[in-house]
């Protein structure tokens, strides 16, 4: 037990620390809309690049936030049972579904990820637009990156589940 309490303390510090930096994300999308925006319809000019990055921001705070959305219970779930379910029946479907869905699509979508980043490394990738961003491997390589650390969390919050089932709370 004391193992797992001690992967719940290090991936939630771990998931916690990454998403408090991916959320300054947020502020600088909402910089990068208003900039757009501004010379878009004020100075009546319009960049590839700055609508790119728009997207690119967007795509970076969508991914690296789902681990840290996960780990504070603010993900999208169905609550029409769950919430009248006592503590240790949620701990069960949490352990369940964690185990017959969040393990194996995470583990997918890693491993099937691989070979699409892998090949944008290889001919490092950039915008196909004209004016567009370089660098767009780099962007492709946030996918892996992000289901890992919600893998990561997903354990955990399977490994905590474990714990109120077994009547030992992680914290």
């Amino acid at each position: 037990m004391q193992f797992l309490k001690a992967y719940i303390r290090a991936i939630d510090a771990l998931i916690e620390y990454s998403g408090r930096a991916v959320s300054w994300l947020a502020l600088l999308l909402v910089l990068v809309v208003v900039y757009d925006v501004f010379t878009r319809y004020v100075l009546s000019a319009s960049s590839v690049a700055v609508q790119e990055l728009e997207w690119h921001i967007f795509s970076l705070l969508f991914l690296l936030a789902a681990a840290y959305t996960l780990k504070h219970n603010k993900h999208v779930r169905v609550d029409v049972f769950y919430t009248r379910m006592t503590g240790k029946k949620q701990a069960l479907v949490n352990v369940i579904g964690g185990i017959l869905f969040l393990v194996p699509f995470t583990l997918i979508v890693v491993f099937s990820s691989w070979s699409f980043v892998s090949s944008s490394f290889l001919i490092l990738e950039s915008s196909p637009d004209p004016g567009g961003l370089p660098y767009r491997y780099l962007l492709k390589a946030a996918i892996p990156v992000a289901f890992v650390l919600f893998l990561l969390q997903g354990v955990a919050e399977i490994f905590r589940s474990v714990l109120v089932i077994a009547d030992k709370p992680s914290t």
